[in-house]
């Protein structure tokens, strides 16, 4: 092999101990390695020479050791694309409970305000009920100089007796209402901390599984890397032929809603902007990135991840899809497109390729969903 070079063989290599090291719960079938590629030996003449054309002591990859390259990578790719949901998930809670806790704050805030005015309330009646007590009803009766008056203050004493326990059972109700505040404050707090460990943890698996794809598609000579991404475009060719030659399309005849429209327009104004994993845009976009922000254009919030979207969004028949509907791929819902007619959708597929327009057959659907319904 001459200086500098490095075959299929090195990639392969790299590609096992990287996978071995990324072995974690949730991703053990990333972690199953296949053996490794055998490089093909160099092509020879009738008379056992190497084939002139060859670099002396070159390989190069057949055409089955860089399918099982493509394979890996995907596996590698799809288990980015499962942390990155659970990434987008715990940044969502994170969100969403930083919220519930400063609400629950205001509360405790209001609460003790209350509390404070409600003990003056309560100081101010038992000052003014020791002001008027001393001597029973009965003997202040007969010592009135005018008995109606004496009636008409007992009236307002026991008008102010109520009062006060009024008082009291509204302190009493505010206090319990700040206990039961600073314990959903104490939960939401553990759930965020939770959350973020649980950010932390995906974003590590996040860069590790890119970091071996990488390093695997590094290896690679260039000829190979081309090879590699015909191989790529073929599958998907394949896949999507398969897919129109059910006749599917044929059924397939709804048409946009506004807000369809006003998402999909901006879904395909997006393309060529590269993928980021747990990105929204403007500049970059994951996939489910790519479809919250384009329905958020068009006046309809849905949830962030691709396995929420297929979680709460209401479910249609794939022959009854229309422009602007949601395809979500994959058996765990790792991937999501956006239909736009025609057999096709917009997406934003992997760490190193930009939003594009690809065939909706040519990765495996599990379903289709619709944020309008």
């Amino acid at each position: 092999m001459t200086a500098g070079k490095r075959s299929l063989t090195t990639a392969a290599v790299a590609l096992v101990c990287a996978v071995t090291v990324l072995g974690a719960p949730g991703m053990a079938h990333a972690s199953q390695a296949k053996p490794n590629p055998t490089p093909s030996p160099s092509t020879t003449d009738s008379t056992g020479s190497a084939d002139s054309t060859d670099s002396p002591g070159a390989t190069t990859a057949s055409t089955e050791e860089l399918e099982a390259v493509r394979k890996k990578l995907d596996r590698l790719y799809h288990d980015a694309a499962v942390a990155t949901d659970a990434y987008n998930a715990a940044e969502e809670k994170t969100e969403r409970q930083s919220a519930e806790i400063v609400e629950l704050a205001r509360e405790i805030v209001k609460g003790k305000e209350r509390l404070e005015k409600l003990k003056d309330l309560m100081g101010a009646a038992a000052r003014a009920q020791y002001r008027g007590g001393g001597l029973p009803p009965e003997v202040r009766l007969w010592l009135s100089e005018n008995p109606q008056d004496f009636l008409d203050s007992a009236d307002r004493v026991r008008q102010g007796q109520l009062a006060s326990k009024g008082v009291l059972a509204e302190m009493e109700r505010t206090q319990q209402d700040l206990e039961l505040y600073a314990k959903d404050a104490s939960t939401q707090w553990k759930k965020l901390e939770a959350n973020r460990k649980a950010r932390a943890e995906a974003k590590k698996e996040i860069k590790k599984q890119i970091a071996a794809a990488e390093e695997l598609e590094s290896q690679l000579e260039q000829e190979e890397r081309e090879r590699l991404a015909e191989l790529e475009e073929q599958a998907a060719r394949k896949a999507q032929t398969a897919w129109l030659g059910s006749g599917v399309l044929d059924e397939i005849s709804g048409k946009a809603s506004e807000e369809g429209r006003k998402a999909v327009k901006f879904a395909t104004d997006q393309i060529g902007k590269p993928y980021e994993w747990g990105a929204e845009g403007p500049g970059t976009y994951d996939c489910s990135g790519l479809t919250s922000q384009a329905w958020s254009f068009a006046g309809k919030g849905i949830p962030r991840t691709s396995q929420e979207q297929w979680k709460r969004l209401d479910r249609v028949d794939v022959k009854d899809m229309r422009p602007g509907d949601l395809i979500i791929y994959n058996a765990d819902a790792s991937h999501v497109a956006m239909y736009i007619g025609d057999g096709a959708i917009v997406h934003s597929p992997r760490p190193g390729r930009t939003v594009t327009i690809a065939g909706a057959g040519s990765m495996p659907i599990l379903g289709v969903v619709r944020p309008d319904a």
